[in-house]
């Protein structure tokens, strides 16, 4: 309060956010395997999917052929978009993420719907993970197979060393 009070001149400076801030919604369309999870969880059914089969070949001579989930729109619609983030957070395969994009205002509401294109444009403006604490443990699984590495790398180091006589170890 003690403070002057400075007004942002937005246009033309553009503010500092936040790390990882909301913006909107950016796909990462490799990762999406058309689950429909992100779809069913909206609650304001502002996301927009279809998909068809498609039949992939038997990898091995003799095996069966494979059907597989082919993304065909993924659209949501911002002016419906309540920003919450369940869609995000139930993705099981990471496949949307929050971009830092705020600025993509339309004179008409109907313009508010975004296809995959779009959504994949903003992708590339979602920061990096933060990185992760120093001095946090290390996980369960890393260090399980760290462990793992470090005996057969010793194992492959030590002679082997075999008795010369076979009934030199018997009394």
């Amino acid at each position: 309060m003690t403070k002057k009070s400075v007004t942002e001149q937005y246009p033309d400076v553009q503010p500092a956010l936040p790390p990882r801030s909301r913006g909107v919604i950016g796909l990462f369309e490799e990762n999406c395997t058309v689950c429909m999870l992100c779809a069913r969880e909206c609650p304001d059914w502002c996301i927009y999917i279809d998909s068809h089969k498609e039949t992939v070949p038997a990898a091995t001579p003799g095996g069966r052929e494979r059907s597989r989930n082919v993304l065909d729109r993924f659209a949501i619609d911002f002016s419906l978009c309540m920003y919450c983030g369940i869609c995000i957070e139930v993705c099981p395969f990471d496949a949307l993420f929050w971009s830092p994009e705020f600025e993509y205002a339309e004179t008409d509401i109907r313009d508010l719907t975004h296809e995959r294109d779009k959504l994949r444009e903003w992708m590339w403006t979602v920061p990096a993970p933060p990185a992760l604490d120093p001095g946090a443990e290390e996980p369960k699984e890393i260090a399980a197979a760290r462990k793992t590495a470090e005996k057969l790398a010793a194992a492959r180091t030590e002679p082997t060393e075999a008795p010369a006589d076979p009934q030199e170890g018997e009394s």
